[in-house]
């Protein structure tokens, strides 16, 4: 193969190859654009694109006689075993793995507001190698990656959508409150759920409180549980007669 032949795949492989990243670049950037999402892609784009370049790279090269003859070597040898071991035992590499693994077990994402070793700040990119937290002063905190994954993080944006059910109620302090929270115990049957006595003075209250999916739920809850509340404790004798 003449040079100028050689030198015209090795142009049409690298051209394939930025066609295939910008092709993979859309297709994500189409899909949801959600923080779990955004946090994936920002990750998988950079693993994608240098994974592509390397093999788009070494195919194009490989063209080369001299340069295929020296990898087959390379390749056939012990050292390169020896190399790629101690290279994987490398920091690089494991804050690459942790930076992976942060893009998928999200135990933060972009945008959120975390405490990492003491210091408070929001999310602002997770690369391959290192996490960028920008501070309340504008500052930013730099973690490798590897760190970032054992050590422990405090995200005050995740949080369960579930919400208590609250309700309360004042009894006269002539009243049984054994009675009262037996009466009112089978309106709280998760294991969550709680019965409890809240206050003694100036009058004893009750307060129950019953968990729920979503805030809007534990609204409409409360409402009817101050009807149930109020028939059960009715029912049992323990409301005061007007």
């Amino acid at each position: 193969m003449e040079l100028w032949q050689r030198l015209l795949v090795i142009g049409v492989v690298l051209a394939l190859t930025a066609v295939a990243v910008r092709l993979i670049d859309r297709r994500i950037m189409s899909s949801n654009r959600s923080a779990a999402s955004m946090t994936r892609y920002r990750v998988l784009r950079r693993t994608i694109a240098v994974v592509i370049v390397f093999v788009g790279l070494l195919s194009a090269l490989l063209v080369i006689p001299q340069v295929r003859a020296v990898a087959g070597a390379l390749l056939a040898s012990t050292a390169v075993l020896g190399l790629i071991i101690g290279f994987a035992a490398q920091r690089t590499l494991g804050n690459f793995v942790a930076g992976l693994m942060i893009a998928f077990t999200q135990p933060l994402r972009l945008g959120d507001w975390v405490e990492v070793a003491g210091v408070e700040g929001a999310v602002e990119e997770i690369g391959l190698m290192y996490t960028f937290i920008r501070t309340e002063d504008n500052a930013r905190l730099v973690i490798p990656n590897e760190k970032l994954a054992s050590d422990t993080i405090r995200n005050s944006t995740i949080r369960s959508p579930e919400k208590y059910a609250e309700v309360t109620v004042q009894l006269p302090s002539s009243s049984d409150l054994d009675a009262a929270i037996a009466a009112l115990r089978p309106e709280a049957p998760g294991p969550r759920d709680a019965v409890f006595v809240r206050e003694l003075a100036p009058s004893p209250t009750v307060a129950l409180h019953v968990w729920a999916p979503t805030e809007g739920d534990a609204e409409t809850l409360e409402r009817e549980l101050r009807l149930r509340v109020h028939r059960r404790l009715r029912d049992g004798g323990l409301l005061p007669v007007p």
